[in-house]
């Protein structure tokens, strides 16, 4: 089977279910689990977007012209506190309106230790699963990309932004009161929120004190002791036995392999 990867496609289950698409199919990874896989990496990249052939890869998958132009591929969509489309500077409004005009969540998270983050409603529970959380909570539900991430700025002078990825993938973190930290951090942070509130209205920032905590379990045999990191920019033939997967990772016996990094990428795979 070959052709151009992108992204796993992942879906709520006991364990995650993960599909690869391969150009037309979607492969069923779960599946591999336990077997010696192989992946051959063509020399070819299309861009994720329009489908041009690139040299080169930015921004995980983009040719550079779209890399450039594409307003998916803009610092504020890293910053949502800088978005800027009320400004009326957005480089694409349309696609604006759809994405980030749109309803988001602050959220916690449990991936390699506590973390905040955002993601709309849309790409709930999804953005956890690809961050590898083992747990997740949401805490505020808002009207917009900008509001989500000023909310994100004030919370994260208390916990991580960030996820250490060698981390999450030597195994799970321990349980975490996501609950009690949501509190304590609400708390702290209560007069640049309650000042957010009256800037933007009470119908625009939803705090969610009875949101369900949500447990993610992966499809995973065994955690590497040491996490070394597979590139097909520097070796084209990646071969190992599938030992597991978790966030956007294979996880093989020879190394991890970072899916969603070579989007774009034609690849073939065959099971040995």
């Amino acid at each position: 089977m070959i052709g151009n990867i992108k992204k796993m496609k992942a879906e709520l289950a006991s364990p995650v279910n993960y599909h690869l698409p391969i150009g037309d199919e979607l492969v069923s990874m779960n599946a591999l689990i336990g077997q010696n896989i192989h992946l051959a990496y063509s020399g070819e990249i299309n861009c994720i977007a329009c489908g041009r052939e690139t040299k080169k890869s930015f921004g995980q998958g983009y040719c550079y012209p779209c890399f450039r132009d594409l307003a998916e591929c803009d610092m504020c969509i890293m910053k949502p506190e800088t978005c800027h489309y009320a400004a009326g500077t957005c480089r694409q409004p349309q696609w604006g309106e759809q994405h980030c005009m749109q309803t988001h969540y602050v959220y916690l998270a449990n991936s390699s230790g506590i973390k905040v983050g955002i993601t709309r409603g849309t790409q709930i529970p999804t953005r956890w699963i690809d961050q590898g959380a083992t747990q997740a909570l949401p805490v505020f539900k808002v009207a917009t990309r900008l509001q989500s991430g000023l909310l994100e700025v004030e919370l994260k002078k208390h916990v991580s932004d960030r996820t250490d990825w060698r981390k999450m993938l030597k195994g799970n973190s321990d349980s975490i009161d996501l609950p009690e930290v949501r509190d304590r951090i609400v708390s702290e942070s209560a007069a640049r929120i309650e000042a957010l509130v009256q800037q933007f209205g009470e119908q625009a920032i939803e705090f969610l004190p009875e949101a369900e905590l949500v447990e993610i379990h992966y499809p995973v045999d065994d955690y590497p002791e040491k996490v070394k990191a597979l590139n097909f920019d520097k070796q084209e033939n990646i071969e190992g036995v599938l030992k597991g997967i978790k966030g956007q990772y294979l996880i093989l016996d020879s190394g991890v392999l970072n899916i969603r990094k070579f989007s774009g990428y034609k690849i073939s795979l065959s099971v040995a």
